[in-house]
């Protein structure tokens, strides 16, 4: 058995995608995601992208990144790298190739100048939050072995929407914040730029990208619902934001200021109602914290938790 080691080249996609769907079954995916998600990412590098070869057949893959275009403003996050998949080949699990990918993966991230390196919470092209230990323990023990650490435990939820009924005690809410002058709808073109910088300056840089970006690509802005205080925005939710992909909830969000009033439970089933009146069957989305104020809303109005990740990282200084 001969291992060669190497960095991406054109050609390379269809045996990746393939041995992924081989590998990583809980998590397939097609060229199209393939050349979206990381081709076309601003921070993408073929020589992040290390792949093992035997005779000619790729066997094994690891993708390094680290940031050339900031998030926001100019923060590289220079000190940070990600690893957002890898993958060998279950016949040549024992042949020492994981180990070597990451070595050369971790290698690549340092002399980036980056000191320490997750897997997989990068943002925006992500394809999970972290290591399912259920469905990967074998990926999780690895981790662990390679040094890294658990740093939290994100879940994905899903909320059936075949029998979905509006609530008539949210509707009573809802009343009764609009009466208090808070008002509920879906954006228009003049919110566009404050609802961006809300969600960039209450939450994070990663839902303003996702507003922008998914309305350029043809999401219709009547997805995304607003909720006000005398005409200031104080929440928001949208729905098909990622990819696309109309069942995909998120993100949502209200000023913390503003929290204890209900309005986070009126946004999420106007959306909801709003997915319902497309005839969708289902509601779902990657992350969140089932211990958090929205995890907790989530479980009290339907949503279950249907996996769990973990966040994980590795000092690279201490190599």
């Amino acid at each position: 058995m001969r291992i060669m080691l190497r960095t991406f080249r054109n050609g390379d996609e269809a045996a990746l995608v393939q041995l992924w769907n081989e590998v990583l079954v809980h998590d397939p995916i097609n060229e199209n995601r393939f050349r979206n998600q990381i081709l076309l990412d601003a921070n993408f590098d073929p020589k992040g992208l290390i792949v093992a070869v035997e005779e000619g057949e790729i066997v094994g893959a690891v993708l390094a990144i680290t940031r050339k275009l900031p998030m926001e403003g100019t923060n590289l996050e220079s000190d940070t790298g990600w690893i957002t998949f890898f993958m060998v080949h279950q016949q040549y699990e024992r042949a020492n190739i994981g180990h070597q990918l990451f070595e050369k993966a971790c290698d690549y991230i340092k002399n980036e100048g980056a000191e320490k390196v997750y897997f997989s919470s990068y943002a925006p092209n992500y394809f999970v939050p972290g290591i399912d230990e259920e469905r990967y323990p074998k990926g999780f023990a690895f981790l662990l072995k390679k040094g890294f650490r658990k740093v939290y435990s994100p879940v994905a939820m899903h909320r059936a929407l075949i029998d979905y009924v509006y609530p008539e005690q949210i509707k009573e809410l809802k009343k009764q914040r609009e009466l208090e002058g808070y008002s509920f709808g879906k954006v228009q073109d003049g919110d566009l730029y404050e609802l961006i910088q809300f969600a960039n300056v209450h939450f994070n840089a990663d839902w303003g990208r996702a507003i922008r970006e998914g309305i350029l690509m043809g999401m219709d802005p009547s997805r995304i619902l607003v909720a006000k205080k005398q005409d200031i925005v104080v929440g928001f939710a949208l729905y098909g934001g990622y990819e696309g992909i109309r069942e995909r909830f998120g993100p949502f969000g209200v000023d913390e200021r503003e929290q204890g009033k209900g309005l986070g439970k009126i946004l999420l089933h106007d959306t909801l109602h709003e997915m319902r009146k497309q005839s969708l069957q289902g509601a779902w989305f990657l992350w969140t914290s089932e211990k958090s104020s929205a995890g907790h809303l989530y479980l009290k109005n339907g949503f279950k938790t249907y996996r769990k990740f973990h966040v994980m990282v590795k000092e690279l200084t201490n190599n």
